[in-house]
């Protein structure tokens, strides 16, 4: 059984380079061999095999078995693994704490705004993917309006609406009165639904903080634009509209 194309490429991020990788994968194959038949399985030239395995011994993968020639094998996967990812997070903490020593009293002392309160959004899968995250994020109540309801967003929410269901989210789900049956009775198992005869825009509030206003002239060929805020002001309004819009709306 050769060793997949994908577990090597993880073995890269753990910081092993292309000729490591191939090295430590033909010892884990191999066994203890030496050095010239490594260069072999490996494929790597003679002239470097001596020097990435003196990497790989350096970096906790490799050890060697003294003898006439000196053969080579690889640590267990798990340890060296483990060792390799306990001095990238220490690596990381020292270099985290040494760029914000520097960096976080200037940005302090410019009074660099952290972040915008709105973002404009563009294309259906950037949307799709905004509205993922704030169903994913959603713990208390969501108010959705939808003047149409494409095939695309009802297969794209599907799941993550099961999901705030059964973690007993309150779902409050306004649609135009042209809706079909069959798509009714589906957002039925996940929300509280009831229909209107118009609604000129569209929207999702999650937990009375987040608010994604859709946009776009013709919303049935596919969302083109969105807002996504966190502004209070704008949440709070638009969450008094959408009350309003259902208190005037009929159950299904």
């Amino acid at each position: 059984m050769s060793v997949s194309e994908r577990t090597k490429r993880a073995l890269k991020d753990f910081g092993l380079t292309e000729y490591e990788v191939k090295v430590y994968v033909a010892l884990v194959e191999s066994g203890p061999i030496a050095a010239s038949e490594v260069s072999k399985v490996a494929s790597v030239p003679y002239s470097k095999i001596y020097e990435i395995i003196g990497n790989l011994e350096r970096k906790g993968w490799v050890e060697s078995e003294q003898g006439r020639p000196i053969k080579y094998y690889p640590k267990a996967p798990s340890v060296a693994l483990d060792a390799s990812r306990a001095r990238v997070e220490n690596t990381l903490r020292m270099s985290e704490a040494e760029a914000l020593s520097e960096l976080q009293p200037l940005y302090e002392k410019k009074g660099v705004q952290e972040r915008p309160d709105i973002w404009i959004v563009r294309g259906q899968n950037n949307i799709l993917d905004k509205i993922r995250e704030t169903l994913d994020r959603t713990r208390r109540e969501l108010l959705v309006a939808m003047p149409v309801v494409p095939e695309a967003i009802l297969s794209a929410a599907s799941p993550l609406l099961a999901m705030i269901r059964d973690r007993g989210v309150k779902v409050s789900m306004m649609v135009p009165a042209s809706t079909s049956g069959a798509t009714l009775r589906k957002l039925s198992g996940f929300a509280d639904v009831r229909v209107r005869e118009q609604l000129f825009g569209g929207g999702i509030i999650s937990d009375s903080s987040q608010i994604i206003l859709l946009l776009g002239e013709e919303p049935e060929k596919g969302l083109t634009l969105a807002i996504s805020s966190d502004h209070s002001g704008l949440v709070k309004f638009g969450k008094a509209y959408f009350e309003y819009l259902w208190e005037n709306s009929n159950p299904t």
